[in-house]
């Protein structure tokens, strides 16, 4: 049996990938895009205000509630 230029990539890689999940605990992605914190993100927005909808506060000043008596 001879051993091909591919196969040896293909054994490099996957001992490479092996070893890698062994040194951080699981894989690793290279080709993920990287997201920038400037660029706005609605759903991490809204994740940040949970109780928005339900949740306001209103002040009466002495001259509205004297206003209403």
């Amino acid at each position: 049996m001879k051993i091909t230029q591919g196969d040896y990539i293909k054994a490099n890689r996957k001992s490479s990938r092996e070893a890698e999940i062994e040194n951080h605990t699981h894989p690793i992605s290279f080709k993920r895009v990287h997201k920038s914190k400037k660029v706005y993100n609605r759903n991490k927005v809204k994740a940040g205000i949970k109780a928005l909808p339900y949740f306001f506060v209103f002040f009466c000043d002495e001259k509205l509630s004297s206003f209403r008596s």
